[in-house]
């Protein structure tokens, strides 16, 4: 069993597509559409074969709380890295973008060097090498 796709409800679509490719080396589909629906969306696919749902339908808005780091739902996602170095790189990165770095490079109690950063929805991102 493997984990196939994980999905996200968004309301900036095409900001969080330029994120995840640009920054994370993913492979962006065409969009779908189903205007029926009000319903968009874009698969990013990776090197590794998993992939992220980028989804946005009209009837779904930012009013429960989505600035609240811990709510129900997604926690956070987490791209490996090949090094230290791969993970202070772009962590600068994005911090030089003016995204928001929330948890600066460390050393995890479970052996992890991570960073942890906010994508334009401000969902958590860590940045991880092990």
């Amino acid at each position: 069993m493997r984990i196939d796709h994980i999905a996200l409800w968004t309301e900036r679509l095409e900001e969080l597509r330029a994120f995840y490719v640009g920054y994370f080396g993913g492979t962006s589909n065409a969009k779908y559409v189903n205007a029926a629906k009000g319903f968009e969306s874009y698969f990013i696919r990776f090197d590794d074969g998993s992939r992220l749902e980028l989804m946005r339908r009209s009837d779904i808005d930012d009013s429960a709380g989505r600035n609240s780091a811990e709510r129900p739902g997604l926690c956070h996602l987490a791209f490996g890295c090949t090094s230290r170095d791969e993970v202070l790189a772009l962590t600068e990165r994005l911090r030089t973008d003016s995204h928001p770095v929330v948890g600066e490079p460390r050393t995890s109690g479970d052996g992890y060097f991570e960073s942890v950063v906010e994508d334009p929805d401000g969902n958590r991102v860590e940045i991880v090498f092990q």
